[in-house]
């Protein structure tokens, strides 16, 4: 992806102060989303860095990395698959809990989503600091598969969510330190 494409998606993205809690700004993708030139930028870049790893299936977190997931297996002619909170899957399931601020969450995938052997590429929004993206990676492993790459349109830097996914090779599009 050029710079100047980078560029064009980092202006977009809106700062909301205070949300979802005081003292948090949040990242807001919605105007990459609610545009059409901005949004085709966005998958496209996701579909060049994925292309080349040769991937069987894209994973895609809980519930803009649906957004950018989707899109890309798409783009690819690959199958997606979703990783969701507990209890939002309607099929037998994997789980992974993760560490919240304030306690834990599970997050859930269909225990017949990968076979071993699969090449995948884990497509989210954002990191921030990690755990939900290592509750999916550790569903992928579970199950056998192959993390090729996890990748992320925003990385939140200082927040070292990096650290918590260990030796998985990342790429972010966009780092805000």
């Amino acid at each position: 992806m050029t710079t100047d494409a980078i560029a064009r998606l980092r202006a977009a993205i809106r700062d909301v102060s205070d949300f979802p809690k005081p003292g948090i700004i949040f990242k807001d993708i919605t105007p990459i989303l609610g545009d059409a030139e901005l949004f085709r930028l966005a998958i496209d870049t996701f579909v060049a860095a994925s292309r080349d790893l040769k991937p069987d299936k894209v994973v895609g977190i809980d519930a803009r990395g649906f957004l950018f997931g989707a899109a890309v297996a798409y783009e690819l002619d690959l199958g997606f698959v979703p990783v969701r909170k507990k209890g939002k899957l309607p099929w037998h399931c994997e789980s992974a809990a993760y560490q919240l601020e304030y306690g834990t969450a599970v997050a859930e995938m269909h225990s017949d989503a990968l076979k071993p052997g699969d090449r995948v590429v884990l497509i989210d929004d954002l990191l921030a600091t990690g755990g939900t993206a290592a509750a999916a990676i550790q569903l992928i492993r579970k199950m056998g598969a192959t993390l090729l790459e996890a990748q992320f349109l925003i990385e939140l830097g200082f927040l070292h969510g990096r650290k918590n996914l260990q030796d998985t090779p990342i790429r972010a599009f966009m780092n805000f330190e």
